[in-house]
């Protein structure tokens, strides 16, 4: 496929296709309220009180902009390319989920919803959402599967502090996938009152669009921040991969530019294992939870299981325009094993005090790789997408924790 770099700034089409993936893949029960709600964001999305509300929001509640911190002492250690990181982290609840769920619950409050559903894998867009129904007034029940239940106990805590309720989804594995599945079901027989906050640029049309919209404050920022300090554009940039919101946020901004662009998805144990989450490296085309794009599925078309250390990158399908990325070349994905991931997750903690997301974790192995290969006037961007806080029990109880020796895995002198 061939897709000039000015196509990027027309999609999605009217369908809600970026080439040929995305889409509404619903059934009719659905097709009403998905499109009430692209006729509500295409109205409001240009309209200069809801834009004012949003970004006033954003600045005054969720603390943005968020800082823009070079990792000097990590920088030294690796070698090569300077290390920077967005710290979406900072934001109100920890990660960048904020910023969609601010759009997304803003917008239900236009609409005159007085409730509000979700899924959450990792918890971090449950506890936004239930952070910002909350600051509306509005009720809120979360999805959540009941192994992702276990695996991230204080942001379950957290959600019924905010007063949400929390619908444990035990079909299938127990996790994200599963969480969306029963979330949809729900929304089909409440579409009247009920608003479904997606948290990635997954889903049917238009939330791709929409979460992409809401997420890409994260890449202007960072695009003016890094101007402002250095005077130039960033040579790189790395962001993890599940759904794909985060990298989303930070990349769409650069699309235009010659930045390179470097999507990092949970490889698991290992891509030849097939217990990974790499639908782009491993997937094939498919169509899941209402969307066109690379899925992980068995050759008669089945949803496989996925498997990541990282609750929020646990999911067997990537955002649409994810795809197109892909197919036309413009940003590259590659993996990054569990241990991998734990290793950076230890190594940020120890050089620069600051310990990242599960997630996030996974975009610092590849960063971190990256830098040595490249000279020191050489500048990576690292959407370091949330704190790591709700990952200590999942990452100190992986199995040989203790022994997983950052500096030996990414070849350092300690």
């Amino acid at each position: 496929m061939k897709t000039l770099l000015s196509d990027f700034h027309i999609l999605p089409d009217a369908d809600g296709h970026f080439g040929p993936f995305g889409g509404r893949y619903v059934g009719e029960t659905l097709m009403p309220a998905l499109i009430a709600l692209e006729e509500a964001f295409d109205r409001e999305w240009k309209n200069p009180d809801f834009l004012h509300e949003f970004k006033s929001i954003l600045a005054d509640y969720a603390g943005r902009p968020t800082a823009l911190y070079r990792a000097d002492r990590l920088s030294a250690l690796v070698g090569g390319a300077g290390i920077w990181l967005k710290r979406e982290d900072l934001a109100h609840t920890g990660a960048h989920k904020i910023n969609n769920t601010v759009g997304q619950v803003l917008l239900a409050h236009c609409m005159g919803k007085k409730r509000v559903i979700a899924e959450t894998g990792a918890g971090q867009h449950g506890v936004a959402t239930a952070t910002v129904a909350a600051r509306f007034g509005m009720e809120c029940a979360v999805f959540m599967g009941c192994e992702d239940i276990r695996r991230q106990a204080p942001n379950v805590e957290r959600m019924r502090l905010l007063g949400a309720e929390i619908i444990s989804v035990k079909s299938g594995t127990g996790t994200l996938k599963d969480a969306m599945n029963e979330a949809l079901r729900h929304w089909t027989a409440c579409v009247e009152d009920t608003f479904y906050v997606i948290g990635s640029v997954a889903g049917p049309h238009p939330y791709p669009l929409m979460v992409r919209e809401f997420q890409k404050i994260i890449g202007e920022e960072a695009r003016k921040q890094l101007l402002d300090k250095t005077g130039g554009l960033p040579d790189l940039l790395v962001a993890a991969v599940g759904g794909g919101s985060n990298a989303m946020g930070l990349f769409y901004p650069f699309i235009d530019t010659g930045v390179e662009l470097i999507g990092v998805e949970a490889a698991g144990e290992g891509l030849e294992t097939g217990l990974h989450a790499a639908c782009l490296s491993r997937g094939s085309v498919g169509v899941l939870h209402g969307s066109k794009s690379y899925v992980l599925q068995t050759n008669d078309g089945q949803i496989r299981e996925a498997h990541s250390v990282s609750a929020g990158l646990d999911y067997p399908g990537i955002g649409p325009e994810h795809a197109l990325f892909k197919e036309c070349g413009r940003v590259s994905y590659v993996g990054a094993t569990d241990r991998e991931a734990l290793a950076a997750f230890k190594l940020l903690t120890l050089t620069e005090g600051i310990m990242p997301a599960l997630e996030s974790s996974h975009a610092l192995v590849t960063a971190i790789q990256e830098a040595r290969k490249r000279p020191e006037n050489q500048n990576i961007i690292v959407c370091l997408s949330g704190r790591g806080d709700k990952d200590m029990a999942n990452a100190t109880g992986y199995r040989d924790f203790d022994k997983i020796d950052p500096f030996t895995i990414f070849g350092l002198s300690s």
